[in-house]
């Protein structure tokens, strides 16, 4: 199945202002769907005369009368004349008479989908007409709610420009409050007033000015004052962000929409969850993530400090052979912690490969004998790895680089070392290629006895999970390293 833009865009919304407003309906109809305790559907005109069903949702609050999926239905003739109606005349059209086709009886509104002044297009609502409901308070402000969102859907005033992070926010059912022009309280479900109960507020909500409530019940004046604003706004027609009401004993998370009814009197829609214990687990996972990230920042520091005395070490050494092993050992600790550094200022157990390496290559002539003649050039991109793979994958490739440079090019000789990574999904091919001297006559890589690349043989299988194979690049001069990494094997802690 396509995905939503790509429907919108085959029928008559091919505008992107358009298409992102339709994006956005979407994004936020649950809302609409459960005030309204009804099944909503949205169609697009097609060049053919059809309306095309692009989405679909269904009520929490009620049973669904389209149990069915709609979502690429098309619908001609008389069924789509209110559809027509709508587009054409801007206003909504509701069916004379129940629809009693389908395995419950149901009406269908038909609501069109103003923006920037023209229609894009139409929502359908579905009400299942075979519930039986008790003229309840409760429900007959969800619908009075509901009326009035359908007429800001029509005018092009709903959903807001900014799309907002609906799926986190709170739901009708977690608690649901109605304001007047003043920002009185007109009515308070049962759930909300017991959310307000939760961070002290004991008076009785109705009547009640609910933005001096609130700021009143929070432990920290500002940001009393930015959840009173936050209400003010939504009263005055605004569309605030959701945000935090934090007192001493609970947490709600508080969302207010302005509300436009017929007659043009202003109020405010306003959701309130309780999210003490989600908030209790945000904090203890940026503890979590701040410690992990600390570790990763003093085993850095470690690792440098160890660099550092392998380097005092190896210049005092007279004999060539050991100078050369701890300088050696001085890289292979400088890499790791390179890797470290990324980690203590990431948020994410993942490591940016291309980051580390541009960090590494240049130590590779600082801290090696090797000199400037052979240079080093990176293509491709090895992206995001897990940490785990990434510390073995910078160690193996700094290790063939250090090996290319040191015996691809005797004598200071001038050549170039390339490095090529080519990511495809989760897999990763990377390349170590020299125009050197080349391997020597006989030369078997499994049977070789060089620290260097049992390093790499080590990292690579087992480490990594992956391949080595060592040859002569195809119609070119010089050696070439190829190690396929694939994504399923690579450790992940």
């Amino acid at each position: 199945m396509s995905s939503l833009s790509e429907r919108l865009t085959r029928g008559t919304a091919s505008d992107p202002a358009h298409v992102d407003h339709a994006r956005r309906l979407v994004a936020d109809w649950q809302l609409l769907a459960d005030l309204a305790f009804a099944d909503l559907t949205l169609w697009v005109p097609l060049e053919s005369g059809a309306w095309w069903c692009v989405a679909q949702v269904r009520p929490l609050t009620t049973s669904t009368s389209r149990p069915e999926d709609m979502v690429g239905e098309e619908l001609d003739g008389a069924a789509a004349q209110p559809f027509a109606v709508a587009y054409r005349d801007g206003r909504p059209v509701t069916d004379g008479e129940p629809d009693w086709s389908g395995p419950v009886p149901r009406r269908r509104e038909v609501i069109p989908v103003r923006h920037e002044g023209a229609v894009i297009a139409v929502l359908a609502k579905d009400t299942n007409l075979a519930v039986t409901r008790s003229p309840s308070t409760l429900e007959l402000t969800y619908l009075d709610i509901a009326a009035d969102l359908c007429l800001m859907v029509s005018a092009g005033s709903f959903p807001p420009a900014k799309l907002q992070d609906a799926e986190m926010g709170p739901r009708v059912g977690d608690g649901l409050l109605r304001l007047d022009a003043t920002g009185a309280v007109t009515y308070a479900s049962p759930n909300a007033v017991s959310a307000y109960r939760r961070i002290g507020v004991t008076r009785d909500l109705g009547g009640a000015n609910l933005a001096d409530v609130t700021c009143r019940s929070m432990t920290d004046r500002v940001s009393g004052e930015a959840a009173a604003a936050a209400v003010s706004a939504a009263v005055a027609g605004r569309y605030p962000d959701p945000m935090d009401v934090e007192a001493d004993s609970a947490t709600l998370l508080l969302r207010a929409l302005p509300l436009l009814g017929p007659d043009g009197e202003p109020g405010a829609l306003v959701l309130v969850r309780d999210v003490t214990d989600v908030r209790r687990r945000d904090r203890a996972l940026l503890t979590k993530d701040a410690t992990i990230r600390e570790i990763h920042h003093r085993v850095k520091n470690n690792l440098q400090t160890v660099a550092a005395l392998l380097r005092l070490q190896a210049r005092r050494m007279t004999e060539p052979a050991a100078r050369a092993a701890l300088e050696e050992s001085v890289r292979r600790v400088a890499s790791i912690a390179v890797v470290h550094e990324t980690l203590a200022g990431s948020r994410e157990d993942v490591v940016d490969v291309d980051d580390v390496l541009d960090q590494v290559l240049p130590m590779l002539g600082d801290l090696t004998s090797v000199g400037p003649a052979a240079r080093t050039r990176r293509t491709g991109s090895f992206g995001e790895l897990p940490a785990a793979a990434a510390t073995p994958l910078v160690l193996a490739v700094t290790e063939l680089l250090h090996n290319a440079a040191e015996h691809a090019f005797p004598e200071g000789e001038p050549g170039i070392i390339e490095l090529v990574a080519q990511r495809s999904g989760d897999d990763l091919v990377v390349r170590v290629r020299d125009n050197g001297r080349g391997l020597p006559e006989g030369f078997d890589p499994a049977a070789s006895d060089g620290l260097g690349l049992q390093i790499v043989r080590t990292l690579v299988t087992s480490e990594l999970g992956g391949t080595l194979t060592m040859g002569a690049p195809e119609d070119a001069q010089g050696t070439e390293v190829v190690l396929g990494l694939p994504g399923s094997a690579w450790p992940r802690r």
